[in-house]
């Protein structure tokens, strides 16, 4: 992650590797919607208005939201392991990136549903409908119901090797608590290894990062109700 995500690299560069990063593990997750959709497949091959469609919203979309959280997230990454030097690090980035990337993730799909309604007519072209159904459409994301779950798990696998690296640096502390969450680590993972341990910490993070994502929106619907 190191030398792939560095403040010393050109922009174009680190943008380049965080769009890299971002096609990869949005690429996967599309074919995986578009095979579990009951009929979605045969109709995006069948009517090249709907592809045609289906492509502008990931393109304009989902791209845009993924590459952003991810970039980011790889940014604070890279601007907090400039810093100081300090053990607190690791902990901090973990601390900061995860509300960053709800507020980055939900407050992008509500300016670009606003976007679409302006730009290409979606919604009806209002955008006031747009902001509307930002809630309800995210909250069904968690469960992969939608479009935008293939948007929000794809940033989830992208910042995979993110966590794992975070996560080791903090496990190489030598505090009284880091001794207790390496051991429950070893004890838990067993013979599968200390990176399966990590993998399941960094997945048990995400499931929280999703489930808050989940709770704002539906604050958002809520909100919207009252």
């Amino acid at each position: 992650m190191t030398h792939l995500f560095d403040l010393k690299l050109p922009f174009w560069r680190f943008a380049g590797n965080t769009l890299l990063v971002s096609c990869v593990s949005l690429l996967p997750l599309l074919l995986l919607y578009i095979v579990l959709t009951p009929g979605f497949a045969s109709m995006l091959f069948d009517n090249r208005m709907a592809l045609s469609r289906f492509a502008r919203q990931v393109v304009t979309n989902g791209l845009p939201v993924v590459f952003a959280v991810n970039y980011v997230s790889f940014f604070l990454y890279a601007l907090m392991k400039e810093g100081q030097p300090s053990a607190n690090v690791p902990k901090h980035i973990l601390l900061v990136d995860l509300p960053v990337r709800i507020v980055v993730f939900v407050a992008l799909h509500a300016f670009i549903y606003v976007m679409s309604a302006d730009l290409f007519g979606s919604f009806g072209g209002d955008k006031w409908l747009a902001l509307g159904v930002v809630g309800p459409t995210l909250m069904r994301s968690v469960f992969f119901e939608n479009i935008s779950g293939v948007y929000l798990y794809s940033t989830i696998i992208s910042a995979l090797p993110l966590y794992t690296t975070i996560i080791e640096l903090i496990l190489n502390e030598d505090s009284p608590r880091i001794r207790a969450l390496r051991r429950f680590v070893y004890v838990f993972s067993g013979n599968a290894g200390q990176a399966a341990g990590r993998v399941v910490i960094a997945l048990l993070l995400f499931a929280i990062y999703a489930m808050l994502v989940t709770g704002f929106a539906a604050l958002i619907v809520w909100l919207q109700r009252l």
